[in-house]
């Protein structure tokens, strides 16, 4: 199997599940725009692609993939305070944009890597006063 298609039977997965599609509904859907086939294992690539279009007119949105952003790389007196902001962030599920913007409004410096080690830990502390206010571990 292809990665295209591996790709392209996953979208349909998000997609019916988007479209809280009933599993009957669903293979009922693909048995009328693939000559009978109920499995979208068992589909061509020209199938699949009539199978997306199908659930896009039916409402399916794609959403973009989320990107996580490259980790930035401070100096050795910094790294403990990095793997804790690594670390709350991953728990919030949020970027490391999130934390550069959070940098940018408190100390307006562009690059958590430019923050210097009293800067670095405030944006630790602010991420720790978040996790504590939404419920989650610090």
């Amino acid at each position: 199997m292809t990665d295209r298609r591996k790709a392209m039977i996953a979208k349909i997965k998000i997609a019916q599940q988007q479209l809280q599609m009933a599993d009957d509904s669903y293979r009922a859907m693909l048995a009328r725009l693939a000559d009978g086939k109920t499995s979208s294992t068992k589909l061509t690539l020209q199938q699949l692609d009539e199978v997306l279009a199908e659930m896009k007119r039916l409402g399916f949105v794609q959403k973009p993939a989320q990107k996580h952003g490259r980790r930035p790389q401070p100096k050795d007196s910094r790294e403990a305070l990095m793997a804790k902001i690594e670390a709350q962030l991953a728990t919030a599920g949020r970027s490391w944009e999130y934390a550069q913007g959070m940098a940018k409004r408190m100390y307006k410096i562009e690059k958590l890597e430019w923050l210097d080690y009293e800067q670095l830990h405030g944006v630790m502390v602010a991420l720790v006063y978040d996790a504590k206010r939404n419920g989650r571990p610090a």
